[in-house]
């Protein structure tokens, strides 16, 4: 299962392989992160602040939301077809 970090470590971790100072493998290590981990803080971060194109974690957060409403539309829309249909068969008396 994958180690949620709280952002400000996350946030920390970035300024400091950001400087440069050391390469990103050791600073991976010292910080107990891989270094794919690292590699995919960096470009987010750039992403947060408008460095590199990509989808910013509110438009994540934004277009899951979106995707979940639309799932419970199609579901509410869906029952509504086949009460209608139900109802539309259920008028004739047999």
């Amino acid at each position: 299962m994958l180690k949620a970090y709280p952002e400000q470590f996350r946030r920390d971790v970035v300024a400091v392989a950001r400087r440069r100072e050391y390469p990103l493998a050791q600073i991976a290590s010292d910080f107990g992160i891989s270094e794919s981990c690292l590699h995919r803080w960096l470009k987010d971060a750039d992403v947060e602040e408008g460095v590199r194109d990509g989808m910013t974690a509110a438009e994540r957060d934004e277009l899951r939301e979106s995707c979940k409403r639309l799932k419970v539309l199609e579901q509410e829309n869906d029952i509504l077809r086949r009460a209608a249909a139900y109802l539309s068969q259920g008028t004739s008396p047999k």
